[in-house]
């Protein structure tokens, strides 16, 4: 039996595929600080047998949140000489241009922790300078006496030749064993200076916690069921990797549980047969949402944490699925700016206290709270004994009578301020990027996913959506069907039209001889281990790049007149032109490898119901058009009938999750038990 689990802002989800096919899910607490313990109540709480688990994968918020929260370790760096500052120099571009008070993110490093020792190489990877030896020992000592914990090296240029960071990692390792320590090549072999030396001082910043972490889960997965399972945790780059591994580089977990939703949709995507998906999560924290175009889920190496209009975020230079995240979740706080606005989120109620309807504390109304005082959700849903009169109460005190509307109104306004924060996240993922929403088919996921996603698809013009099995837990659900993945990214400058094809493909060969030699030491043999090449081209002069797939194998002369027309193509879809005639160069050679494991199989269900036995209950809910209470069908989604067309509105209820139809809009159960909305035709 393959076992998934998830951990979410507020809650922890497990899915599970036993041996016939069939899928089962669950729902727990998330427990901080310790969140091991979130993952073994909601194992107890699904009932599974010890020695049932072959498979367990994990998808976690340990380093985004010890990221976010500031929680990791004293942290030092080792750099070249007169590169101290680079931490702070950052880049030039300012997102809040006319902000004259605009102050760069604070280093997660003070300066006085940050070390400079005399080498240098050049661009080629070169030696100008020999490593002082003698200046690394004095780094020693001087972090043994601070109490640093974890200690970054990061040498100019290492990522073409990482000599001086290897002799510097086996000289503070025989000084000082005990210490947690990362060298900027084993984390990105890519260049930009800043970006590289940033990654490495995330990843030693979080290293210590996120071992223990994992060791503690490791623990507990022994004492419950011997140790006898393949233990796996999702990375960012939507594929999984040894508990091992990922203690080397945590950095590579940044979005280890989001990721796996979007993977999933692109799964579902393949099953029904679109390849084109705008997969949308909502949970109890936050939105997230991805694009996928003809199968692909589109990975980067430019990511940030805390970018926003205001902030310039934190580079992390490793493979992370192209995500939007915002946040906006069920929990997300209703709440009234200086100005008098009404706005929801970013700060969420969590799993402690949550929202008023739960009972544990909260005050300040949430979505979830409005979503269940417009009759969107039903109180015998809820885990706890609701007070409706107390949700009514607290939404009409905070926000109803600052307008003059009703509790049910305020409510109505909180839902379409959440809905337009959420439309924004998808046309930046679409419209911005050259995307026509009509195109893609919405697949709506997370506890809140289905609830919002009709109305968001209604004012972008999407005419097909889907709500997938177990969509409360699909994040959890598209790690059992993820492969082991590895992105091998290498900085290559060279011209396409001066290209030495011996010497690239000798590099092509180089980075997968390094892939194979990873996997085997994950127990993965060569059979089962497949490559996905892409090359990073822009034209010669240009700052940035765009990522162009290119053909495995030995490449010939002829193969460098295909990519530059692929480049081409690709070019005029991203920046809406194309420069024919002109000369562009490659900068970063990219190797995706996975190792194949074995995927459970999927049963079409069978299911002999009808209608009035999936009918729940007629229940007044308050919609927003026709605005006002419309009396409408409420059905049990494991009840339904396969085929039978439902319209809107009607409201489709299963655990953890509530998916709301609109007028002109109608519903099918197909065979997998995927749930298919569209629109009617006008």
């Amino acid at each position: 039996m393959k076992v998934a689990t998830d951990i979410g802002g507020t809650f922890t989800d497990l899915v599970y595929i036993d041996a016939n096919g069939d899928v089962q899910v669950a729902k727990s607490h998330t427990t901080p600080p310790n969140f091991e313990h979130g993952v073994m109540d909601v194992i107890e709480k699904s009932k599974l047998e010890k020695d049932a688990i072959n498979t367990f994968i994990h998808g976690t918020t340990v380093v985004i949140n010890t990221l976010t929260e500031r929680k990791g370790v004293k942290t030092g760096l080792i750099t070249t000489k007169g590169f101290r500052d680079i931490l702070e120099i950052a880049r030039g571009n300012r997102p809040d241009l006319f902000n004259i008070r605009y102050k760069k993110p604070k280093p997660f490093i003070d300066r006085y922790y940050r070390v400079e020792v005399e080498e240098r190489l050049n661009y080629k990877g070169e030696i100008l300078s020999p490593l002082r030896i003698d200046q690394v020992r004095e780094a020693v000592a001087f972090f043994k006496k601070e109490g640093i914990e974890a200690i970054a090296v990061s040498y100019l240029h290492s990522y073409a030749n990482p000599v001086n960071e290897i002799e510097t990692v086996k000289l503070i390792k025989d000084l000082w064993p005990e210490v947690y320590i990362t060298a900027s090549h084993e984390v990105t072999k890519e260049w930009r200076e800043y970006e590289r030396t940033n990654t490495a001082v995330l990843n030693a910043y979080v290293q210590p916690i996120a071992t223990t972490y994992v060791n503690n889960l490791n623990d507990e997965l022994d004492k419950f069921g011997g140790g006898s399972s393949q233990d796996f945790i999702m990375q960012s780059n939507g594929g999984t990797t040894t508990f091992e591994e990922a203690k080397k580089t945590p950095i590579s977990m940044v979005e280890s549980g989001p990721v796996a939703g979007i993977f999933g949709a692109a799964v579902i995507g393949e099953m029904i047969g679109d390849k084109n998906i705008i997969a949308f999560d909502i949970g109890g924290t936050t939105a997230k949402c991805s694009l996928i175009e003809n199968g692909e889920v589109k990975v980067s190496t430019d990511y940030y944490i805390e970018k926003n209009n205001r902030s310039a975020g934190y580079p992390i230079k490793t493979p992370v699925v192209d995500i939007v995240e915002i946040g906006n979740g069920g929990g997300s706080i209703a709440w009234i700016d200086d100005a008098g606005s009404l706005k929801v989120g970013p700060e969420s109620a969590g799993a402690i206290p949550g929202p008023v309807a739960y009972g544990q504390g909260g005050v300040k109304p949430t979505t979830t709270d409005a979503n269940l005082l417009t009759g969107r959700l039903s109180a015998n849903n809820f885990d706890y004994d609701v007070d409706l009169e107390m949700v009514r109460d607290v939404i009409r005190k905070e926000i109803g009578d600052r307008f003059g509307m009703s509790a049910e109104e305020a409510a109505l306004g909180i839902i379409r301020i959440a809905n337009s924060n959420m439309l924004n996240a998808l046309k930046l993922i679409s419209i911005r990027k050259g995307h026509n929403p009509k195109d893609f088919t919405l697949v709506a996921f997370g506890g809140g996913g289905s609830m919002h996603a009709p109305a968001l698809a209604k004012e972008l013009g999407i005419n097909k959506i889907i709500i997938p099995i177990a969509s409360p837990v699909f994040s959890a659900w598209g790690m059992l069907m993820s492969d082991i993945r590895h992105d091998y990214i290498k900085t290559y400058i060279k011209r396409l039209g001066h290209l030495d094809i011996n010497l690239i493909n000798q590099e092509w060969n180089t980075i997968e001889e390094e892939a194979c030699r990873q996997f085997r030491d994950e127990g993965i043999e060569r059979e089962n281990i497949t490559f996905r090449r892409f090359a990073d081209i822009r034209y010669v002069g240009q700052e940035h790049t765009v990522k162009v797939p290119v053909p495995n194998g030995d490449w010939k002369y002829t193969t460098t007149k295909l990519i530059m027309d692929e480049f081409h193509a690709l070019h005029e879809q991203n920046y809406t032109f194309s420069l024919d005639g002109t000369e562009a160069e490659i900068v970063s050679l990219h190797v995706t490898a996975f190792g194949l494991v074995e995927k459970p199989k999927l049963n079409r269900i069978k299911r002999d119901t009808t209608l009035k036995q999936a009918k729940i209950e007629t229940r007044e809910v308050y919609y927003e058009d026709p605005r006002g209470w419309l009396a409408t069908n409420v059905y049990q989604r494991e009840l339904l009938p396969l085929g039978e067309v439902i319209s809107g509105p009607a409201i489709i209820e299963e655990k953890a999750a509530a998916t709301v139809i609109y007028q002109g809009q109608s519903l099918q159960v197909d065979d997998f038990g995927n749930l298919i909305i569209e629109s009617e035709v006008m």
